[in-house]
């Protein structure tokens, strides 16, 4: 533990941080996953499923202990059931790259640009490509659950689509957005409760849409290092680096599987040494309320796509909600309380507030459109 605030570069030990790396899961600390695997705590999705019909509390606070005092890592087994929606989804997704390939670079943070296929904004991309498809696929409730668990409500989902393709090369080891994204030397500047923070704004995930064996590179993992309160400004040193090499995990997944982590964790796409087998998942990365999401989702063009196969009536309540959550904002702020004032409470309706009053009162799209356009409006300085 750092022993003032402001810390320098040469201040991080790779002593201290194994320390933290050494530690073990006790399983009756986590009576929800059905096993553990190098440290990696997996849950089947029928389980947790059921213990959230009566016992939603009890899933919460074991998921976020999973992330936070736990390995900082878990796998979801099934968490989309049914993968015609994840193939369904692939397609549209190819459609996309194809379209994009030659058009943008495919950049990526932490590995060589062109040595993966990326697909920036893939939630919005995905609406405006296929609002069925973005629908049927983000209609989860368990998804959502997840990223309450860590998050509470009112989050904010963006979505990456990586394709790591064969003899696709590693990443570098590193942590995620917020800090981790930044140079070492601006980094340090954050006092280290701030750094500390950085870990509770952001929740990764990433979603299987091909079978992912150990030899087409699935993430590697350093259970437990997220617990390292200097790891923002340590993971570029060599020796942490070295450390990293010879420590890491790597679980292989299916197809639909769930792969969720402290965006503290050190982690990389791994090396995939097939000669043909193309791994693909869906990252993605949910952002608190009171966070600034990485990237910036028109969430107003999104809706006023997806709505019209929201209001058919084929999904469920709860799909729906789940649904409503990823396409819309669901924070009051921030906003113009001049034009946007809060109406019988403290607070301005929220967007998703907006949609699900739509949906229920079954709104045409027409309304639903000048409604949300009035509301966007108002919000503006």
């Amino acid at each position: 533990m750092a022993s003032h605030y402001f810390v320098t570069e040469e201040e991080a030990s790779v002593d201290d941080f194994r320390e933290f790396c050494q530690q073990r899961v006790e399983a009756n600390a986590f009576p929800l996953a059905s096993e553990v695997v190098s440290e990696v705590l997996i849950y089947d999705r029928a389980v947790l499923e059921d213990a959230a019909q009566t016992h939603k509390r009890t899933v919460l606070n074991e998921l976020h202990q999973a992330l936070s005092y736990g390995p900082g890592v878990f796998v979801v087994r099934n968490l989309f059931p049914d993968t015609e929606i994840i193939d369904r989804a692939s397609q549209v997704f190819e459609t996309i790259m194809q379209s994009e390939a030659t058009t943008r670079v495919q950049a990526d943070h932490f590995s060589k640009a062109g040595n993966n296929g990326r697909i920036w904004n893939a939630l919005q991309k995905m609406a405006e490509a296929s609002p069925e498809v973005f629908r049927d696929y983000y209609a989860n409730p368990l998804l959502g659950l997840i990223c309450q668990a860590w998050l509470g409500p009112a989050w904010r989902m963006t979505s990456q689509v990586n394709q790591v393709r064969p003899g696709g090369e590693a990443q570098q080891p590193h942590r995620d957005y917020h800090l981790g994204f930044q140079q070492s030397s601006f980094a340090v500047g954050f006092p280290v409760p701030v750094q500390i923070l950085s870990q509770y704004l952001t929740l990764q995930g990433a979603i299987a849409h091909t079978d992912m064996p150990l030899a087409s590179g699935p993430t590697q993992l350093l259970p437990w290092s997220h617990q390292y309160e200097l790891g923002y400004i340590a993971y570029r040193r060599p020796e942490f680096v070295n450390y990293f090499a010879e420590h890491f995990v790597q679980l292989p997944l299916s197809k639909g599987d769930g792969l969720f982590f402290n965006p503290a964790l050190f982690h990389a796409a791994g090396n995939n040494t097939t000669k043909d087998h193309v791994r693909t998942a869906n990252l993605l990365q949910i952002s608190s309320a009171f966070g600034v999401p990485m990237e910036e989702v028109n969430h107003e063009r999104l809706l006023k796509l997806v709505y019209p196969v929201l209001l058919n009536g084929e999904l469920s309540a709860s799909e729906v909600n789940a649904a409503i959550a990823v396409a819309a904002r669901g924070y009051s702020f921030p906003t113009n309380l001049d034009t946007d004032p809060p109406v019988g409470g403290m607070v301005p309706k929220t967007q998703q507030q907006l949609v699900a009053e739509a949906l229920n009162a079954g709104w045409s799209v027409e309304k639903f459109e000048a409604e949300l356009d009035a509301q966007t409006l108002k919000r503006r300085a």
